[in-house]
Order: structure tokens, then C-alpha cells, then sequence
């Protein structure tokens, strides 16, 4: 059994509809035209009773009324039969019938028309019937029928002009009527004719069959449309469908640059449109990976080389292995030690959702504690440091003040949020000139969207960062090209663990030029509500 795709479940889904479609069509065509035959037959044939129609018209003339008729059935027998005269029909007035006219037509002459044996009896006597049963000539309407009415009798009748019935049969829904009018062109009754009962001529199963070969030849044809029309749409309706499972295949290849046509604002579009932002952004990841993995790469050759170097400036017997050899070459394994741990350091801050342990932490005890850590390398290097806006905010949290703040405090990992701060210190201890300046300032912030936030601010001197590259400073293994690269020391991994960590705290680092003339690292970290 082939498999059943998408294109072909809708083809069919489709197809199905408009078959059934089409079969409804037809059925209700054929019922509605069974059922409308029938009373068109009926007015077919009526419109043919014309000279019945004459005869009752007369009959009424003669007699006054319907009462005659009303009262002797089988009077309406005869006078419904073609084969009958209305002089034989009994339906003559009570005078007797009317002086013969002998003169014979304008022009004859006196020998032919006056006393004229034959004439007389031509005068005399009844036309004889015509050969196909029709009533006598003289009495034949243009439409007369062309076959004795017995099968109509049955359902022929008569009503006068308040539609009481007269003689015949009792009128049905859908009937076919005839107008039957006086001497003085008032309505004087309706000739009504019941539609036959199922079709019984040839000539009326001829016409069906026709008629019904038409539809059938009709519904062919639209069937063959449908199923054309059904697999155009399929095809047209899952064309993106059919596009967004080429793309994954691509994808999945490994052609990231893979994209598919969006077209419209439908739901498939919207698919389409979101496909090809996820294509972007894995592409974007691959080509960070391949970036990482080549930084990381050129990272550890540097030192291995250098090692490299060494040793084999020994082997040779270009220099000796002696203490300074040896130093130099712990500085070089110190230096992929350092590397590796801030690789692992770099992964698994990168990993870090939430801090594992979640306690009431001081930020600024943390920082406090981090600088004096720092001091005496920054007095090595001839940095000076400012803490006067640290100082100040940490005075108001005194107890001596006449009005005290409560400390600034943030729910974290005391641990982390110290790496934290080590870090942004040891990056402007490696990249500020010596004679320089490091600045430290916080301040609290009001409440915007949600809890009041705790600023820090950590400022330096020159070098700084040019504008386009402060965005980037934040990435594993990024070096700035100019002043800020690996002659300081640096991985170029630690700004990058100190921003993965203070995200998992629901904070927020970024970087600015700093009016030093160096780099501005602003941190800020949401406070608790309530300390206690």
C-alpha cells in the first residue's frame, strides 16, 4: 500500500467532498425533475384539450349553468369523449334544435341550395370523426390531442368560478388549469387536470432519460474538474509544507544557511517566517562555536608554543636548563592552568539558571571585601582608588546616622557575586595604565518595574575601548584590538563569567566609555523588599 502523505490525504479529503458534492447535485437534479415533470405534462396535455374546453363553454351557453351537467354524470362522460357531438350528447335547449338553413353559402346557386336532396342530408347529418379519434372537425382546437383521452379521464375535472367541483375528478395540489369563460368573457369555470402519476409515455420517459443524461454527462464533467481542481489546491495549500520539510532536511545536513519562501501572513507563513529565525539563530550559534572553539584553540597555542621553544632551545643546547628555564617554563604551564580554569569557570556560569544557594547577601560588604583583597597589587601598579561614592552610600546604612537606610541587600550566592567582583577589579588592575585611576561608586535606585535596584559602578582610566567594540567585550576569548589584549595577562574570559553570573541573579552588566578616559562597568542587582 503506497504511503499516504499530507498531499495525498488532502487530495483525497478534497476529492471525496466534491464527489459528494456533485452526487447530491445530481440526485436532488434527478428528484426535482421527476417531480416537476409530472405537472408540466399536465399542461401540456390540457393546453391540448382545447376543444373539450369549447364544448364546455357551449354546453354552459346552452343550458344557463352547470346544474344540467352537476346533476347527470354521465353527461360529463360523453361530453369529454372526442368521439362524441354535443347534439348526440343530449345537451340540446329544450326549443328543439335549430332551423336548417337551406340557402347554402353566398354565391350557390338556387338549383343547388334550395330543396337540394343532398345538400339537405350534408346539412343533416353529424361530421364523421376523424381518423385519430379527435373530436369532429369543426370542434378540433389548434391543439388537439393526438390520442384518445381515456388515460386522462381519470384525472380530468370540472369546478365552477367559486371552485366547487362540477363533474370529474376532485382537483390536487399542483393541478394544471384551464380558464373557461361566458359569452361575456367572465370566467365561468376551470377545466383541472391532475399531473400523472410517475411517467408512463415514451415520449415522456424520453424526455427524463435525455434530461437525466445531461446531468449524469454534466456531473462527469465536473467531476473531472474537481479532482483537477483538488490537486491543485493540495499542491498549492501544502507547498510550504512540503518547503519547510526540504529546509529541516537541509538543517539537519548541517546547511544552516538553509531558508524558505514566506509568502501571505497565513499560519504557514508565520511557520515559514519563524523556520528561517530559528535557521538564523542556529547559524549564528554555529558560527559562535566555530569562533570559540578558534580562539580557544589560538589561546592555548600561544603558551605551548612558547614551551615548545623553551625545550627545544634545550635539547639543542642553545641554552641551558637552568632556574631561570625552569621559571620560565612554570609561567607558561601556570598560564594554561589559569586558561583552562577560566574555560571551566566560563562553561559553567554560562550554565548557571538561578544561584544554588539563595540567601540575603551584602553586595557592598562583598566589594568591600574584594578591594581590600586587591589593594596591595593596585598600589603595586600605581593605581589609585577612589571609593568616595561607595563610601557614602555605606554611611548611610550606619548606625550612627540620625536616619538610617537599611543595607542594600539581593538574594544570591555570596560566593559568585565575590568572583564577581574580583573579576571587574582584576580586569582594571591588567588593562589601566600605571598612575592611573579606579573609581567606585553606588547608589541606590527607585523602584521603575518591580524591586528597587543596587548600582555599582566601576570606573578607570585610559586605555579605553573603542564605541564598536563595548558590545563585544562581554564574549568568551574577545579581546579589544588595540590596548586591552593578552600582552596584560588576560583570557579574556573573565567579564564574560561575571556578566553569565550576574544574569543568573537577575541583574544586568554592561559597558560604556568611561570619563576617565577608560572603561565604565555598570552592575546593578535587585533588591529585596523586605530583609528580614
Amino acid at each position: 500500500m503506497p504511503h499516504l502523505t499530507l498531499h495525498r490525504k488532502a487530495f483525497i479529503a478534497l476529492a471525496a467532498l466534491l464527489v459528494a458534492l456533485l452526487l447530491i447535485f445530481a440526485g436532488f437534479s434527478r428528484l426535482g425533475l421527476q417531480r416537476g415533470l409530472g405537472p408540466y405534462v399536465a399542461e401540456i396535455e390540457l393546453a391540448r384539450m382545447g376543444w373539450l374546453a369549447e364544448r364546455l363553454q357551449a354546453h354552459h351557453t346552452q343550458t344557463g349553468g352547470w346544474d344540467t351537467l352537476r346533476n347527470q354524470p354521465r353527461l360529463w362522460g360523453q361530453l369529454s369523449h372526442p368521439g362524441a357531438s354535443l347534439r348526440r350528447s343530449g345537451a340540446q335547449s329544450a326549443e328543439g334544435p335549430p332551423p336548417t338553413d337551406r340557402s347554402g353559402p353566398p354565391g350557390m346557386p338556387p338549383e343547388l341550395a334550395n330543396g337540394n336532396p343532398a345538400v339537405d342530408r350534408s346539412m343533416q347529418q353529424p361530421p364523421p370523426p376523424p381518423p385519430d379519434g379527435g373530436p369532429p372537425p369543426g370542434e378540433r382546437s389548434a391543439g388537439g390531442p393526438q390520442r384518445h383521452p381515456d388515460d386522462l379521464f381519470p384525472r380530468l375535472g370540472l369546478v365552477d368560478a367559486q371552485q366547487n367541483l362540477v363533474a370529474g375528478a376532485t382537483p390536487q395540489p399542483g393541478s394544471a388549469r384551464l380558464a373557461l369563460t361566458g359569452a361575456d368573457g367572465q370566467t365561468i369555470g376551470q377545466l383541472v387536470l391532475a399531473p400523472p402519476q410517475g411517467v408512463r409515455s415514451d415520449a415522456d420517459q424520453a424526455f427524463l432519460a435525455q434530461h437525466l443524461g445531461f446531468v449524469a454527462w454534466t456531473g462527469l464533467a465536473g467531476l473531472a474538474l474537481a479532482l483537477l481542481l483538488s490537486g491543485w489546491l493540495a499542491r498549492r495549500w501544502l507547498a510550504p509544507v512540503e518547503a519547510l520539510a526540504t529546509g529541516a532536511r537541509g538543517i539537519a545536513q548541517g546547511h544552516l544557511h538553509t531558508r524558505v519562501p514566506v509568502h501571505g501572513n497565513d499560519e504557514l507563513a508565520q511557520l515559514a517566517r519563524t523556520f528561517n529565525t530559528m535557521a538564523e539563530q542556529l547559524s549564528s550559534i554555529e558560527s559562535s562555536r566555530r569562533q570559540w572553539l578558534g580562539d580557544v584553540a589560538h589561546e592555548l597555542r600561544t603558551p605551548l608554543a612558547a614551551m615548545r621553544a623553551e625545550i627545544e632551545a634545550v635539547q639543542d643546547g642553545v641554552r641551558p636548563f637552568d632556574d631561570k628555564t625552569a621559571l620560565r617554563l612554570h609561567r607558561q604551564v601556570m598560564r594554561l592552568i589559569q586558561l583552562v580554569g577560566d574555560l571551566r569557570a566560563s562553561l559553567d556560569a554560562a550554565g548557571t539558571s538561578a544561584p544554588s544557594a539563595q540567601v540575603p547577601v551584602h553586595p557592598l560588604s562583598l566589594l568591600t571585601e574584594a578591594l581590600t583583597s586587591m589593594r596591595p597589587r593596585l598600589a603595586q601598579a600605581a593605581i589609585d582608588v577612589d571609593t568616595t561614592g561607595l563610601d557614602a552610600l555605606a554611611a548611610q546604612s550606619s548606625v550612627s546616622t540620625p536616619a538610617p537606610i537599611p543595607a542594600p541587600l539581593v538574594r544570591g550566592d555570596a560566593q559568585q557575586l565575590h568572583q564577581v567582583f574580583l573579576n571587574l577589579l582584576e580586569n582594571s588592575l591588567r588593562y589601566t595604565d600605571a598612575g592611573g585611576l579606579l573609581r567606585l561608586s553606588a547608589r541606590l535606585l527607585p523602584p521603575a518595574d518591580g524591586a528597587a535596584q543596587l548600582q555599582v559602578e566601576l570606573d578607570d582610566s585610559a586605555p579605553g575601548v573603542p564605541a564598536h567594540e563595548l558590545p563585544r567585550i562581554f564574549d568568551r576569548l574577545y579581546r579589544a584590538e588595540t590596548s586591552r589584549n593578552r600582552d596584560h595577562g588576560g583570557s579574556g574570559l573573565g567579564l564574560a563569567i561575571c556578566r553569565a553570573i550576574v544574569l543568573a541573579h537577575g541583574g544586568t552588566l554592561v559597558a560604556d566609555t568611561s570619563p576617565l578616559g577608560g572603561l565604565r562597568i555598570t552592575l546593578q542587582l535587585p533588591l529585596l523588599d523586605n530583609p528580614s
